[in-house]
């Protein structure tokens, strides 16, 4: 495995892992803990999650820019390519969704459940998954 293949699975494994215990622990997690209000929690998951998808898109590029060096097979490049799409349809368009929701929860309007959460970790999960298996692939490569 040469530098640049190296530098992009170190890159796509952190961020995996990042996802994994952002998405999957810290955001369900919050709302269990003692005095943790909805809009507190909502508050705090918009800052953090709002780091996230920086850090995301970071090492998003750091990935891109590694394996520009030297194309991996295909169908690495279909599995990377996977999870950019679930990036950048969280981030164009459940993210304004979800905002839309959260700001009227913190104005302190009850409504519907928004269907955008799901939509977000239905989202989450395809891309640990393409993130996994590209990282899996770079590695067998």
């Amino acid at each position: 495995m040469n530098a640049a293949w190296a530098t992009a699975v170190g890159a796509i494994f952190v961020w995996l892992g990042m996802v994994m215990a952002i998405s999957f622990m810290e955001a369900p997690l919050k709302f269990r803990a003692p005095g943790v209000t909805l809009p507190i929690g909502l508050g705090i998951g918009r800052l953090v999650f709002h780091a996230l998808n920086g850090a995301e898109l970071v090492l998003a590029a750091i990935v891109l820019v590694s394996l520009s060096v030297d194309l991996p097979p295909g169908r690495i490049i279909a599995a990377i390519i996977v999870a950019l799409v679930a990036l950048a349809v969280q981030l164009v368009a459940v993210r304004r969704w979800l905002n839309r929701r959260s700001d009227a929860v913190l104005a302190g309007h009850e409504g519907p459940r928004s269907r955008a959460h799901c939509v977000y970790v239905g989202l989450e999960v395809i891309k640990a998954v393409a993130l996994l298996v590209s990282g899996i692939l770079l590695l067998a490569a």
